[in-house]
């Protein structure tokens, strides 16, 4: 059920990403707004690419140490994330609204949370 429901909130993230896109979130980010629309939109999306594939990779990793400790902070993010866009709600280019958007950004928060929760009261298991 946990490894569900890590994959269930790294889902929320991925998916976020492609929301992201439609709303310009790269207008929101300090490092990219001050650059111009399309050089930052670029930048937003290529930056994407290298994330996710040491993501994957991190968090489907075959050392188990490695893939708790990615897995762990992955859903620390989705925390901070859901945190972060309460925080920048109120900007002017701020894009994000209705259910959708709601669902990827505080569902994402939520299973983290849950995930966190979980990992936090599990026994070890072979030293990991």
């Amino acid at each position: 059920m946990r490894e569900s429901l890590f994959y269930l909130a790294y889902a929320t993230l991925l998916t976020h990403e492609l929301d992201a896109m439609l709303n310009h979130e790269w207008r929101v980010i300090p490092l990219l707004r001050a650059l111009p629309e399309m050089t930052a939109m670029t930048i937003f999306v290529a930056a994407h690419v290298p994330l996710f594939a040491l993501l994957v990779a991190l968090v489907a990793s075959r050392n188990l140490k490695t893939r708790r400790r990615s897995r762990l902070a992955v859903a620390f993010f989705l925390v901070a994330h859901g945190v972060l866009h309460v925080l920048f709600q109120n900007h002017p280019a701020y894009e994000f609204s209705g259910l959708l958007s709601g669902s990827l950004i505080f569902g994402g928060a939520t299973l983290g949370t849950i995930y966190l929760a979980l990992e936090w009261t599990r026994r070890p298991v072979n030293g990991s």
